[in-house]
């Protein structure tokens, strides 16, 4: 650590204004030391505080790129960085600011001979700091050279009571391999990970990795450049353990002692929060290596009859590749050539002649990087007998193999129904799986929620009448009225399939929320029928004798169940009694909400049933409504 006294420095260029401007700073010593706290996620308490810097306000050195830029510039980053410790090290004692203290140091700092031998720890003694109150944050602006000794100046200063920090995870030069060689006792995920990362499934997945490496490595994850509330309350739920951002608190001179009321509040939320959603654009993407198959291949000198007996000796076998200096000509197709070799005097004929006589000099050849997608699209354009051919699969031009048309279209077949799994591929909205990994995360955390089931009644008949396409139109309309009744940092909504959805209100005010759902859906159906069916409230139909129906007009049907913590186990018995809900629902004419009240299995509390405004409720006991009024 540099001393106290005014250090003497000539410039170079006298006439480097930006130079006389950073000696007059070191000189002057006119820096200014600002902190930003860093929470605990888990209690809301402040953990500690990193300490910034500043230059003058009145400065074109006033930004920290702008000061650190001149001074590497002028190879003084060394010496303002140690002016810049002492002048944190300093405020952070005169405030007697809580917890830790976070100062950023440079690799380069670090191993500098004069900051390994004790002037460090005299220094922050002298300050009257415990150096287990010092968290050193490995600051990279610039690839390492030399990892033995940086990691001996880690294990120097963490001897002395130091701990260590590595800034900016996902943004620096080598920080993963710092991660690895240093063993850091905290992470901080770069703020371009933090930022957005309730709208963006790859944040999510990338700091949900992190985390897992975090816990199996015994460090501490800190997340960076928190700025809303929704990315607050995400990073709590991903078990992250403590948190900076500007919507905790914007670094400051005088620096607040306790969390502003609505980041403790929020904190202290039992909530769970709502995973972003990729669709079905959030699925991997899979190449054509993983069709790959080792077929050998022939040269466009080798004889028919070799060919043919290749064939006969493999029944598997559809297609040979041609290749020729490793880079693929053509294909023979098996039935092609046996064919030819069935015609009389064939074998004699043309048996020792070369087989490229009889190639297909233009298969499909495609890259071992093609997408799935792409590939499939390919073979859709391309003429038909390439599906039955199959297509070459190369290394930058070079032959690997061969893929085949049935193993294409498996592929193709299971990825739409993992797919489908993961999204509805209509609505684009979480399908299955998310829904179901949503309500088990509910029940383990122990938060009340509603979770309600959403279906069409009349749905089919008029699929039947008005057509596919207008069915289509009516989901999507659904998904949209459903969607917008939700607060998206708190309701989790699913598209089971078909007409079926589902919402996990964590909302107080959900019920008022599906009584606005009910009345948006009714006033966006009437524009699927005609003035005529709406007049007269329906629409008329031929069963298959011929007898005339009357079909109501489409109408939502919400079945909900309110679910405290304890009262369910699993995503099975909440789905079981939403089911119920709904068809209590479907009982009742017209949009309807339907509430279960009771517990599970129990009969001591009312069925409330909620029509439209004015609606009657049926409580336990009473008859069931008339069957004109019920419909599955």
């Amino acid at each position: 650590m540099a001393s106290n006294s005014e250090p003497s420095f000539t410039a170079a260029d006298p006439d480097n204004e930006m130079l006389d401007r950073l000696l007059a700073v070191i000189q002057q010593r006119t820096l200014t030391a600002v902190f930003q706290p860093i929470i605990s996620m888990g209690s809301g308490e402040i953990f500690g505080y990193e300490g910034l810097i500043r230059g003058p306000s009145d400065s074109p050195l006033h930004a920290p790129a702008s000061l650190f830029g001149v001074a590497a510039k002028n190879g003084l980053n060394v010496e303002v960085e140690l002016l810049c410790r002492e002048v944190v090290l300093e405020r952070f004692m005169s405030l007697q600011l809580p917890g830790k203290l976070f100062l950023n140091v440079s690799p380069d700092a670090l191993v500098q001979p004069n900051s390994k031998y004790g002037e460090t720890i005299r220094y922050i003694q002298r300050l009257g700091i415990n150096p287990d109150r010092v968290v050193i944050e490995l600051t990279e602006n610039q690839a390492t050279q030399d990892y033995k000794l940086l990691r001996e100046a880690v294990m120097h200063y963490r001897a002395m009571g130091f701990r260590i920090a590595i800034d900016d995870l996902g943004e620096g030069f080598s920080s993963l391999r710092l991660w690895s060689e240093l063993r850091p006792e905290y992470i901080k995920i770069d703020m371009h990970f933090v930022q957005g990362i309730n709208q963006d499934p790859v944040k999510l997945q990338f700091v949900r990795s992190i985390q897992r490496i975090a816990e199996e490595s015994g460090s501490r994850v800190i997340a960076e450049g928190i700025e809303t509330q929704a990315e607050l309350l995400l990073i709590k739920d991903l078990g992250i353990a403590y948190g900076q951002g500007y919507h905790i608190a914007r670094p400051n001179a005088n620096p607040a002692l306790a969390l502003p009321a609505q980041v403790a509040d929020a904190l202290g939320r039992g909530s769970v929060s709502v995973y972003p959603h990729g669709g079905l654009m959030g699925q991997k993407t899979v190449s054509a290596m993983k069709l790959l198959r080792a077929v050998p291949a022939v040269t466009p000198e080798t004889h028919n009859e070799t060919v043919f007996d290749m064939f006969v000796a493999d029944p598997d076998l559809l297609s040979i590749p041609v290749v020729k200096n490793a880079i693929p000509v053509g294909l023979i197709n098996r039935y092609t050539l046996i064919d030819r070799f069935a015609r009389v005097y064939f074998r004699e004929l043309h048996g020792k002649r070369p087989c490229s006589k009889f190639m297909d000099a233009s298969p499909l050849v495609v890259d071992k990087n093609i997408s799935i997608q792409e590939l499939s699209n390919m073979v859709v354009q391309a003429d038909r007998h390439h599906l039955l051919n199959g297509f070459i699969i190369t290394d930058g031009g070079a032959y690997l193999g061969m893929g085949t048309g049935h193993d294409l279209m498996r592929e193709i077949t299971q990825m739409q129904i993992d797919a489908a799994r993961y999204a509805n591929p209509l609505t684009l909205l979480p399908g299955n799986v998310p829904i179901n990994e949503h309500i088990d995360r509910l029940i383990d955390r122990g938060v009340p929620f509603c979770a309600c089931y959403c279906d069409l009644d009349h749905f089919k008949p008029f699929n039947d009448v008005y057509g596919y396409r207008k069915g289509d139109d009516m989901i999507q309309l659904t998904g949209r009225v459903l969607a917008q009744a939700c607060d998206p940092s708190r309701d989790f909504i699913g598209h089971i399939g078909g007409d079926d959805f589902v919402i996990l209100f964590q909302s107080q005010d959900w019920e008022a929320r599906c009584r606005a759902a009910l009345d948006a859906f009714g006033a966006g159906v009437e524009a699927f029928f005609t003035a005529e069916d709406r007049e007269r409230g329906g629409y008329v139909t031929e069963d298959r004798l011929g007898r005339v129906v009357f079909h109501p007009l489409t109408c939502l049907s919400i079945g909900a169940v309110k679910v405290e913590p304890g009262q369910y186990k699993s995503h099975h018995e909440i789905a079981a009694a939403a089911a119920d809900a709904k068809k209590q629902a479907k009982r009742m004419a017209g949009n309807s909400l339907f509430v279960e009240r009771r517990s599970p299995g129990g009969k001591d509390q009312a069925l409330a049933l909620i029509d439209k405004p004015g609606a009657a409720s049926l409580s336990e006991g009473e008859p069931d409504p008339p069957l004109s009024e019920a419909h599955a």
